[in-house]
């Protein structure tokens, strides 16, 4: 089998949020719609006290609550892991917005753009329409995925089957790849570090680690 995940090392990671702007990029996010997120949190006690840079958005769960009240059926989980929206399908009604534990759903009812009424050229250029009425969140770049084994290369090691917010991060924080492979970069990275998923007890078995010393922050 295969199940991509991804794993983000805190101990590396430096805030920048070039990951942010590549993921808002990459798949034309309206404001309102931040797929990939960086949170600046401080962790330990006064005076020992520490900045973290902690990436988060959708998990990809294993047990996805999401899917479980989607009444459209519109959300989905494909047998690599990956969890996906079918825009087409989706009535927006935020039932799966309300069910993750995450926060890493958004609904944004209006087109809107960065200054005011109009798109900048940019936004003119990437902004997705698909995505306005209905619940939109991160998907691995699951096109990119796709595409990039159509044409015979590997996931999380090859830059073009790869997710944008892997391929931008500066620091090498960032990492992709099928767990279920014992060869590939992921699970060699997990194997040698220490490493904790988000919200554990949940019971929704994230598809998505982060390696810090001395387990959650």
């Amino acid at each position: 089998m295969t199940r991509y995940v991804m794993v983000a090392d805190l101990r590396r990671c430096v805030g920048c949020q070039t990951c942010t702007a590549a993921c808002k990029l990459a798949n034309g996010t309206p404001p309102g719609a931040q797929w990939r997120r960086v949170l600046d949190i401080e962790v330990g006690e006064y005076p020992n006290v520490k900045r973290v840079f902690f990436p988060t958005g959708c998990q990809h769960c294993s047990k996805p609550p999401c899917l479980d009240v989607c009444p459209s059926g519109a959300t989905q989980q494909r047998d690599d892991g990956i969890v996906s929206i079918d825009y087409d399908v989706c009535i927006g009604c935020a039932s799966c917005a309300v069910a993750c534990p995450y926060g890493a759903r958004y609904i944004v009812d209006d087109e809107r753009f960065a200054y005011g009424a109009s798109p900048t050229v940019d936004e003119a250029v990437n902004i997705n329409p698909d995505l306005v009425g209905v619940a939109s969140k991160c998907n691995f770049c699951v096109d990119l995925i796709d595409a990039g084994i159509a044409a015979g290369l590997t996931p999380g090691k090859d830059p073009e089957a790869t997710p944008q917010c892997v391929n931008s991060c500066i620091s090498g924080a960032m990492t992709f790849g099928d767990i279920d492979d014992p060869e590939s970069n992921v699970t060699k990275l997990l194997r040698d570090t220490e490493h904790f998923r988000q919200k554990e007890d949940e019971g929704t078995e994230p598809g998505f680690y982060y390696i810090w010393d001395g387990g959650p922050p």
